[in-house]
């Protein structure tokens, strides 16, 4: 069967006001999509997230955190668990961002652990992988995506709850971005390691997202690579044109 395409929007530390997030989905209201064509995935900030959970799905949206506890609930100040998501109706995450492994120190071992949280818990997850520029020079892109997958793959259960977000850092907000063909074929590496790793089922329908400067210009090409099932965009889901990328996966 075909792969529905996903649309993930991570608005990172943004906006600066709870009126910018809602004036924002208003704006969006005015280009409505099919959700049985496109999925569509927002992750607000943790603060922003309660507030516009309702007004996003009334548009056909559902709601993401940027990020989960790999612990219970306890003694972990500034945390929340993947139980505190479940509670709250939040039905995705996002996990291993590349800003979280190399700003915040996360390990492979920590996104391995909320991986394992999140399938306990049922909820969904989008599992960010990606090389620095320097390992890409130096030829080691397989090497890192393989490296970051690894370490969660004894870990997930229910395939069906995880989605692949393929990310360059290198082109995270950098308006620099991996060519169509660089991107398909790093994508359709990725798809052969879960078909050794895993199976060839799971392979097939396990969706791969690419993220890293994508706009309403260069959505198109991308889109048409048959390895590539979506986007995961930063800064461009700040913005109205969002819906025109939203638009461009639908077909």
């Amino acid at each position: 069967m075909p792969r529905t395409p996903i649309v993930g929007g991570n608005w990172k530390c943004n906006p600066a006001k709870l009126a910018d997030a809602k004036a924002l989905v208003d704006a969006w209201k005015e280009k409505p999509f099919d959700k049985e064509k496109v999925e569509v995935v927002i992750a607000p900030t943790a603060l922003h997230l309660g507030s516009v959970k309702s007004s996003l799905e009334a548009i056909g949206m559902k709601v993401a955190s940027q990020n989960v506890g790999k612990n219970d609930m306890g003694a972990f100040t500034g945390e929340w668990t993947a139980g505190h998501l479940q509670d709250m109706e939040i039905g995705y995450t996002l996990i291993g961002h590349s800003e979280r492994r190399s700003k915040y120190g996360e390990s492979d071992e920590d996104t391995a652990a909320k991986v394992e949280k999140c399938q306990a818990a049922g909820l969904k997850v989008l599992f960010c992988i990606g090389e620095l520029l320097e390992e890409r020079e130096s030829g080691k892109t397989d090497e890192v995506n393989k490296r970051q997958l690894a370490a969660v793959i004894p870990k997930v259960t229910n395939w069906d709850l995880m989605v692949i977000a393929y990310e360059p850092v290198w082109a995270i907000g950098t308006g620099k971005v991996a060519t169509p063909d660089q991107a398909e074929e790093t994508q359709a590496a990725i798809r052969n390691y879960i078909k050794e790793a895993v199976s060839a089922e799971v392979a097939d329908k396990v969706r791969i997202q690419y993220g890293g400067s994508v706009t309403p210009e260069n959505c198109k090409e991308l889109m048409a690579k048959p390895n590539i099932d979506g986007f995961l965009v930063g800064g461009a889901s700040l913005k109205p044109t969002f819906m025109d990328i939203v638009a461009a996966c639908q077909g």
